[in-house]
């Protein structure tokens, strides 16, 4: 893929907007950046909507005490030492993994060694901080995602039309961070116009290409709103009429903004707020095949895929290390960095029954955004999946923490 590094390109950041590379769901909505007088000639195209730029961000964390964490006693901590393990894997590349050195180190060093209580190990080494938003408050929203089994083929068939595409040849991934610091982690995504760089296709304007989108398609599928569901939880599996089971994970996105079906539902009076969950949608989509494909392009984000090594493990995050079931979160790293372990207490689906564990944040997501807001991995299959559709509860966080890496 290219990257362009230029200081002219900051305009076409301001007028195309910004977004984080989710590697699970697309990104959600930015708030309007006025148009650039200095550079008239870097503009978007002129059907295409000018996304929007982030509110400021802000967060806390509160120093708390272990019988803060509602449960922490009562949980199967020793159920989450391999996830943690995995973290430690995975931070060392990031910015904060100076700082989990020595505790990962520890926590190599007594895996599997007699007496080993992983328990006591967190008590000894952590310390518990309560994740708190800008304004105060410490309780925010959850929600589940999984990993889904599609049907697909290798070919265009009868049954099979729906395309999982990869990355389009196309597709331009803009770098600011070289010349301008503050914009790391920001890349804008755009294709080429002439000679002007213009945001990319839509999710209506790729379905209307088809086959002229220049890139390789890798599977077709049976299934229009599984296919959308897929995008939404940037991996899956797919299997094939032979028996074989092809793996995909998120490559890429156009670069627009992510629009919740649900709430257009609920917005036109076709499902009440308590419906508008993946089930409620499904059925929906069941019922209107005719107007799918017009809900499905209100949300004009599109996600690209690709191929990944088939095994028995979670689908690869953020981190770069498998998910765990039920142990996994995805959160936003900028407020809590990833690889941290992470005490979550929130309540089971559609229920009051508490669920209090300790999980690892080790995935992201572009509908994940604020301090006090997590995404639960519920794990691969449809039992996972009908956790996950359902899950829409309150909770809090607590981010676990080495001394190295307590906050100024």
């Amino acid at each position: 893929m290219r990257k362009i590094q230029t200081a002219a390109l900051l305009f076409l950041t301001l007028l195309a907007g910004c977004s984080t590379v989710p590697p699970s769901v697309a990104p959600a909505a930015c708030a309007p950046c006025p148009a650039c007088a200095v550079c008239p000639a870097v503009v978007p195209a002129a059907s295409t909507p000018v996304p929007t730029t982030p509110p400021v961000f802000t967060r806390s964390f509160q120093p708390a005490g272990w019988g803060d964490l509602p449960g922490w006693v009562a949980d199967d901590v020793a159920a989450a030492w391999p996830a943690f393990l995995q973290s430690c894997r995975g931070v060392g590349s990031k910015p904060n993994g100076a700082g989990w050195k020595r505790v990962c180190d520890l926590a190599r060093a007594a895996d599997g060694k007699p007496g080993h209580d992983p328990r006591r190990f967190f008590e000894q080494h952590l310390k518990p901080y309560a994740v708190a938003n800008g304004d105060g408050a410490t309780s925010g929203m959850i929600t589940g995602y999984y990993e889904p089994l599609l049907q697909g083929s290798r070919s265009r068939s009868r049954g099979y039309e729906q395309p999982v595409r990869g990355v389009p040849d196309d597709l331009l991934t803009i770098d600011l961070s070289a010349v301008f610091p503050e914009l790391k982690d920001k890349r804008v995504r755009g294709r080429l116009e002439g000679n002007k760089v213009v945001p990319y296709w839509s999710r209506a304007e790729i379905a209307a290409r088809g086959e002229k989108l220049p890139g390789k398609t890798l599977l077709y599928v049976d299934d229009a709103v599984e296919l959308f569901f897929l995008q939404v939880q940037g991996s899956g599996r797919v299997r094939l009429a032979d028996g074989s089971v092809v793996r995909l994970n998120y490559a890429d996105q156009n670069g627009h903004p992510y629009q919740s079906i649900g709430k257009a539902l609920v917005e036109r009076g076709e499902l009440k707020l308590e419906e508008a969950s993946m089930q409620g949608i499904q059925a929906w989509a069941r019922a209107n095949p005719s107007r799918l494909d017009n809900l499905l392009n209100t949300n004009p984000s599109y996600v690209f895929f690709r191929e990944v090594p088939n095994s028995q493990d979670g689908p690869i995050g953020a981190l770069g290390v498998p998910l765990t079931a039920e142990r996994s979160i995805a959160v936003d790293p900028r407020s809590v960095l990833l690889g941290s372990p992470v005490f979550l207490a929130t309540t089971r689906p559609n229920t009051a029954t508490p669920m209090n564990r300790l999980v690892m944040a080790q995935d992201t997501g572009g509908a994940i955004k604020g301090a006090v807001r997590a995404d639960f991995f519920w794990g691969f299959g449809k039992e996972a999946g009908e956790q996950a559709g359902r899950m829409k509860q309150s909770g809090r966080l607590w981010v676990l923490l080495p001394p190295e890496l307590a906050p100024k």
